[in-house]
């Protein structure tokens, strides 16, 4: 990751222009052309430097219901639990974790009633319990590297 990078990893955390061409007027502050701005992203996507970009949305104001989940899955069955629960479209994303609770993924759902709904679904398509760990207290962590 080169100086440019990180100002633009650090740039963009602080939000992300609403407009027509949003990556066009992200790129201008950078000295950046717009291309230049996509093809930095996408490459540090690609190499996973970022696993993600993307807006986060504050769902409980619209109604709605987060919660961090895990669950203890066996070596030779995580795969196959893994596409299961991947297919679920309440699921944000889901990450592998080298403890007894070693998989781990955030559920995201339309209302508070649908959270409960949705682990339940999750444990009879997969046979394995769902950790339900809902958030307590929110945090705010950004990452600002020197260029």
């Amino acid at each position: 990751m080169d100086d440019i990078d990180k100002r633009i990893i650090n740039s963009l955390q602080g939000g992300f222009p609403i407009c027509e061409r949003p990556f066009a007027a992200a790129a201008g502050p950078l000295g950046l052309t717009e291309a230049e701005l996509i093809d930095r992203i996408e490459k540090l996507l690609a190499d996973g430097t970022l696993t993600r970009f993307g807006p986060l949305y504050q769902i409980e104001r619209m109604g709605g219901r987060f919660s961090l989940a895990a669950m203890a899955i066996p070596v030779e069955d995580f795969e196959r639990v893994a596409t299961i629960v991947n297919a679920f479209p309440e699921v944000a994303h889901n990450y592998e974790r080298t403890h007894r609770l070693n998989m781990w993924f955030v559920l995201a759902t339309e209302t508070p009633d649908a959270l409960p709904q949705t682990i339940a679904r999750i444990e009879q398509a997969t046979g394995y319990p769902v950790f339900n760990m809902p958030k307590e207290k929110e945090f705010f962590v950004n990452l600002y590297l020197s260029a």
